[in-house]
């Protein structure tokens, strides 16, 4: 069970940042799932329930933070949503590591971007929607991309993946 459990960030991670690329939106049934079962992931692991409540501060702290970067329209709704459900699953041994390392991917990200939005349409782009979408400037950026990078690179460091796979 543990190990199912575990499995549910990077899946939901790795969908959002798809459905993102693709729809510039990080539907609501993510940020959920990955709320819903984190205290799942916690029992199921065996982790002390002290970990259950720093999650739970972690996400309210971050929730905050992100719905202010939504105010000053610095991230997107998504984006928001998503940092604060996936900042639970982190702890704070591995939350700086994941804000850090999701903050240089979304600059990457976003210099990629901008160099693809001033570049020449192809054609070929016309057989791909989402490039199109991508490519359109007045999109915004699809940051849960950076989201699901810094989550998939600071996971092996969180104390869940540890108690399970002792690294």
């Amino acid at each position: 069970m543990a190990y199912l459990t575990l499995a549910i960030l990077p899946v939901a991670l790795l969908i959002a940042a798809a459905n993102d690329l693709h729809e510039f939106k990080i539907p609501n049934w993510i940020s959920i799932l990955l709320i819903a079962t984190f205290p799942l992931a916690v029992i199921s692991t065996g982790a002390p329930l002290s970990l259950l409540w720093q999650g739970l501060l972690l996400g309210a702290g971050m929730l905050v933070i992100c719905f202010s970067l939504f105010a000053l329209n610095v991230f997107g709704g998504g984006d928001a949503k998503l940092l604060a459900a996936a900042s639970m699953w982190f702890g704070f041994a591995a939350q700086l590591e994941f804000i850090l390392v999701t903050a240089f991917a979304g600059g990457i990200l976003a210099i990629f971007i901008l160099m693809f939005r001033k570049s020449p349409i192809l054609p070929i782009y016309a057989r791909m929607g989402w490039v199109m979408n991508v490519h359109q400037s007045e999109k915004g950026m699809p940051y849960g991309v950076a989201i699901a990078i810094g989550g998939l690179w600071a996971y092996p460091s969180t104390f869940l993946f540890q108690i399970i796979f002792g690294t």
